[in-house]
């Protein structure tokens, strides 16, 4: 039975552009191998972090929101865990309210600048 998940992780910001699509890439295909399907990539950019993580305090944040299999979750989970690239990452079950609320928010409907021009 396959579920929708998404998942947030920080890659180290000492990487290239390149090494940080590759990475990403990485992790994409570990979800198509195992049966899963990415239905929304995000890329967040270099933020800065609410406290140190291995010395540094930027970092490059990813959001991929995907439907698979719940034992695929744990290959990609070990893939995080060994890969020294990712600093943290945090994976949740989405359920059909926060499903709504991610079509909202791609569809652009908590836009305040898009609310601000229209008045």
């Amino acid at each position: 039975m396959t579920k929708n998940y998404e998942t947030v992780f920080i890659l180290t910001p000492v990487l290239s552009d390149s090494q940080m699509k590759d990475a990403v890439e990485k992790f994409k295909k570990i979800l198509t191998d195992n049966g899963g399907t990415v239905t929304n990539e995000e890329n967040w950019g270099l933020k800065k972090l609410a406290y140190e993580i291995q010395h540094k305090t930027t970092g490059f944040y990813q959001l991929l929101e995907f439907s698979a299999e719940p034992t695929s979750i744990a290959a990609l989970e070990t893939e995080f865990k060994r890969d020294e690239k990712v600093m943290r990452f945090l994976t949740t079950v989405l359920d059909k309210h926060a499903l709504a609320y991610n079509e909202k928010r791609k569809s652009g409907a908590f836009n305040k600048k898009d609310k601000e021009a229209a008045a």
